[in-house]
């Protein structure tokens, strides 16, 4: 079980031993704590609990704090964990960097993607828009009829109807992404393709 938060950073283009060009983004991803190990005696399920970034006390909850001091841990700023069968060896305070990873395996990132504000049917939903013809003058991006009356859903609208609204801060989760290069020095790893979020979302790297 591998598991590190980090921080989105730029995208890069890096060439591999082949001459190759592959679109790769940077995540910062300071060593993280191990905070808390869950089994399934105790808490019903197999868990490893990690935290990352120092926070000051009045910045965190009191049950964050309690949480902390109970283990002689500082305030961490991200609390997160990752469910599954548990690696042998972790013991709470332990610390987990990106040396943990290498380069050529496959990882799946998760993070909040970018947040786009209220669409029209054609962004959020890639709908088509009407004819650009006669008579058509305010309906290109019209999201056209949403089956009201008396049609298959009886008069009414019927749930799930895809329609305008806010769209993005989802939480999105891209898998079998590729590890290209591992720098510990700077904390660095640097992943295949894109990754969801801007510049300095926080990012949940899992082996």
């Amino acid at each position: 079980m591998k598991f590190i938060l980090g921080e989105k950073q730029h995208m890069v283009t890096i060439f591999d031993e082949d001459g190759i060009a592959h679109a790769a983004t940077i995540v910062v991803a300071t060593p993280a704590t191990v905070t808390q190990i869950k089994t399934t005696e105790k808490e019903g399920y197999n868990a490893v609990q990690i935290g990352q970034g120092e926070a000051k006390e009045n910045r965190v909850n009191k049950a964050q704090v309690g949480h902390a001091k109970g283990k002689a841990l500082k305030n961490f700023r991200e609390l997160r964990q990752r469910d599954g069968k548990l690696p042998e060896g972790v013991e709470v305070g332990a610390s987990i960097d990106v040396s943990a990873f290498a380069a050529g395996e496959k990882v799946q990132v998760s993070a909040i993607s970018k947040g786009k504000g209220f669409q029209g049917v054609v962004k959020r939903h890639g709908f088509h828009g009407g004819p650009r013809s006669h008579g058509q003058k305010h309906s290109e991006r019209a999201p056209g009829s949403i089956g009201g009356s008396g049609g298959r859903a009886g008069g009414r609208v019927a749930k799930g109807m895809r329609m305008a609204g806010r769209m993005g801060q989802d939480r999105v989760t891209v898998r079998n992404l590729k590890v290209l290069q591992v720098h510990p020095e700077t904390h660095e790893i640097v992943i295949a393709g894109a990754i969801p979020g801007r510049r300095g979302t926080l990012v949940e790297i899992r082996g």
